[in-house]
């Protein structure tokens, strides 16, 4: 085997040997969700995938890593064809049950690496009630976004956060099938009410993404580059590996 714990390659007698060492399961959270036209709709979820391998295999034979929930809260994107959208008791309840599971067996502590946006804030109710109903330790984590500073330096667009130059970079550098190449393109924004719901708004709320951009993407991905996506995602890496050695 290779030195990393990822519970969809192992049998189990590997499972029953990792389990003397593992301390803590990571979680993989992502969407199937509108990327605008140049990212598939499973972006979301592969990229929680391929950072949660990552982020297992630094934390080699501390860490295991669980299959991935590959759908995940999206109303906002629902009007785009494609998507998929889970309610959020739905993806409580998968996480409960995946929790349980585990715990059966051992494992304490749990850590979600996500990479929806539209997940945490039901992310924070699952971590609230989660780990007072089933005795456990819930964490989560955006994937990349302990690099804030890296991004904020490399990424020129400044409403970005959705099939940007950002998420496009990361893919180019995570999963490179992820992108249409020939297809990039600058987010298409429209005036709307949605400009005072955003973040840092007086008051947030919910719009729906064709609202904002009539293409489905923001920022501008054809600033996008494989550069940029290794050293936000290595960046990000380092430091979710030390903060979670630091919880262990």
């Amino acid at each position: 085997m290779s030195n990393e714990y990822i519970l969809t390659q192992m049998t189990w007698p590997e499972v029953e040997v990792a389990l003397k060492t593992v301390k803590i399961a990571i979680i993989p959270l992502g969407a199937h969700e509108q990327h605008g036209p140049h990212m598939v709709e499973s972006c979301d979820a592969v990229l929680a995938e391929e950072m949660g391998k990552r982020l297992t295999a630094k934390l080699y034979p501390e860490a295991l890593l669980t299959p991935t929930i590959n759908m995940g809260v999206s109303p906002h994107h629902i009007h785009f064809p494609g998507t998929i959208s889970l309610e959020p008791s739905t993806v409580i309840a998968i996480l409960r049950d995946i929790i349980k599971s585990l715990k059966s067996q051992g494992i304490e502590k749990f850590l979600v690496i996500n990479s929806h946006g539209g997940n945490q804030a039901t992310l924070g109710v699952a971590a609230d009630t989660l780990t007072a109903e089933l005795g456990v330790s819930l964490f989560y984590a955006k994937t990349t976004a302990s690099a804030k500073d890296v991004m904020d330096k490399r990424i020129e667009s400044k409403l970005y956060g959705h099939s940007c130059d950002r998420e496009v970079s990361e893919a180019m550098y995570l999963a490179p099938h992820l992108v249409r190449p020939d297809k990039l393109e600058k987010g298409d924004i429209q005036e709307g009410r949605w400009k005072k719901l955003r973040p840092g708004s007086p008051i947030q709320g919910f719009y729906y993404y064709e609202e904002m951009t009539r293409n489905g993407c923001i920022g501008d991905a054809t600033k996008a580059s494989r550069e940029i996506g290794e050293e936000i995602v290595e960046t990000a890496l380092e430091r979710l590996t030390q903060a979670v050695r630091d919880m262990l």
